[in-house]
């Protein structure tokens, strides 16, 4: 009787350390897809133009930035936690209506933003292979619609950012070593700036967690069952990680370029980035870029896709029903636009600033969310996150109006 008793318990304790392996490696993935999904091609040419103009003082829109996206993040992945709800459905709750104006905007923005993936995941194939950039374009678009196509795409599309997150933070912190930048400058400039760049805050605060990206890791964390107040120290953790990778990515980046331009280097205006790597390490750093580009941009697609069609699952059952199947009718609609037509660069800048003018909204929808009893049930929400969170609604709305006049020139 008792050695039965001891394979039961046996049996038990391997279910419970199997399920907590598997609930850590979601967590990572989600962290990661967080993550990834912020470090696009527009993430990368937007570090290195800022660098370029900025200088040290690029340093001190990070500090802030990240400040502002470790706010915002942490509220929203908590309070989509307790809820076990998605961002379109607590909306709807608090407003009857706003679910769906959100989820258009975000899937709209979505799309957009993809569009400028493929054409990075295509630069950055055409770099390491020299294969022409609409050919590059449709293996890009390939390689997103397999992960999807998977039997296990949960797991697929984990795996996939962790690795891929994982070789863009090596390749860029060789980067950054080789390049020797002045960090003791940076990090003065960091604390005692010397200006207020509040445009190029706006742009990293919304390429970080504007639009879509705020809330792809808390969704992912919603269809794995990973909610409720129990899991909310995991939750939070994951948010932490997934901001934590972003941000080290950025410094590292930052650091490539500033020892670039710091040595009097100037870098080509149509393609940043690119002439940055090249620059510090020759033709190895020009095919590291293609490395981390296509790397970026080909994440980047599958966290946009995926986020993106969340938004409009709940909304109507057709894109509930066939998930996947929109998701990879998403990526292919991408593909083809990129394909067919190029990238449309002057609505990809409009919708990335309209991408930070989205997050003042998402976010007061999710702290107001956060008091209402019918929406997180007897959840407490803390009242220093909460503080916060209204301050960072405050800020960057103000920021969004200021950049309002430059969307404004820019459509004319």
């Amino acid at each position: 009787m008792s050695e039965k008793n001891n394979v039961d318990f046996e049996k038990i304790n391997d279910k419970i350390n199997n399920k907590k392996s598997k609930n850590l490696s979601i967590l990572v993935g989600a962290a990661f897809l967080m993550a990834t999904s912020a470090i696009g091609p527009g993430f990368m040419t937007q570090t290195a133009t800022f660098t370029e103009s900025l200088g040290a003082t690029f340093g001190f829109v990070i500090l802030v930035s990240v400040v502002i996206s470790f706010i915002a993040q942490v509220n929203v992945w908590r309070i989509i936690a307790v809820s076990e709800s998605r961002g379109q459905d607590i909306a709807n709750k608090v407003l009857p209506g706003l679910g769906y104006v959100i989820a258009f905007l975000v899937a709209i923005g979505g799309l957009a933003f993809n569009i400028g993936n493929v054409g990075g995941a295509a630069l950055g194939i055409n770099v390491l292979f020299g294969t022409d950039v609409k050919i590059s374009a449709a293996i890009s678009g390939v390689i997103g619609i397999i992960i999807f196509a998977s039997k296990k795409v949960g797991a697929a599309m984990d795996g996939f950012t962790k690795v891929l997150g994982g070789i863009m933070l090596l390749l860029i912190g060789y980067v950054a070593v080789i390049s020797n930048p002045p960090a003791g400058q940076a990090l003065k400039e960091t604390i005692m700036r010397t200006q207020f760049p509040a445009l190029a805050i706006l742009t990293l605060v919304g390429g970080t967690v504007g639009g879509y990206i705020t809330f792809s890791g808390g969704h992912r964390l919603v269809d794995a069952g990973i909610t409720g107040e129990k899991n909310l120290k995991e939750v939070t953790r994951s948010a932490f990680m997934g901001m934590g990778v972003a941000t080290v990515v950025r410094v590292l980046l930052f650091l490539a370029v500033l020892g670039v331009v710091s040595s009097g280097n100037t870098l080509d205006a149509g393609n940043p980035p690119a002439s940055a790597f090249q620059i510090a390490a020759g033709t190895v750093g020009y095919k590291i870029f293609g490395i981390v580009f296509c790397a970026a941009a080909l994440t980047s697609i599958v966290g946009a896709a995926y986020t993106s069609v969340s938004f409009l699952k709940t909304l109507f059952g057709f894109v509930n029903k066939y998930e996947n199947k929109c998701i990879i009718g998403f990526i292919a609609i991408s593909t083809l636009i990129f394909i067919l037509i190029g990238q449309p660069a002057t609505i990809l800048v409009i919708v990335g600033s309209l991408n930070g003018l989205i997050l003042p909204v998402t976010l007061a929808t999710m702290l107001v969310a956060s008091r209402r009893t019918d929406i997180v049930g007897s959840y407490k929400h803390s009242k220093l996150l909460l503080v916060l969170g209204w301050v960072v609604v405050v800020i960057t709305a103000i920021l969004g109006f200021r950049s309002l006049t430059g969307i404004a020139a820019l459509w004319k």
